[in-house]
């Protein structure tokens, strides 16, 4: 099994927006150099999920993992992003596909979170 995974998050029109983004997939090729790695946004940025996930499977990942970088259950999580997945899981019927939990409900962030906010 080759794994890939795509980092999903929201989008924005202004590039800067990406970084934070882009530097989260650096890192984890850094901690991790086997693995395959796409950003994705959710609107107003590319690519979509289904084109990172697309080149991920082009460059021979038969596993896909999305982490939806999200602080919260909004709309896409709740919603849009289900539905996106069942669509890969129809186009890519041999991939297997896992959905992370968003990452603003996983402790350790909230707990990284809190020790930022009282940082003096």
């Amino acid at each position: 099994m080759i794994q890939g995974i795509v980092l999903l998050a929201h989008g924005s029109r202004d590039e800067r927006w990406r970084q934070p983004i882009e530097a989260v997939a650096e890192r984890v090729c850094r901690n991790e150099p086997d693995a395959r790695v796409a950003c994705a946004y959710m609107e107003l940025a590319t690519p979509d999920l289904p084109t990172a996930t697309a080149a991920l499977i082009a460059g021979g990942a038969t596993a896909i993992r999305v982490v939806p970088l999200f602080l919260g259950m909004g709309k896409h999580a709740r919603e849009d992003l289900p539905h996106q997945l069942e669509a890969l899981r129809q186009r890519w019927p041999d991939v297997g596909f896992s959905l992370a939990r968003i990452v603003g409900e996983e402790p350790e962030l909230v707990d990284l979170l809190a020790r930022i906010a009282v940082k003096s």
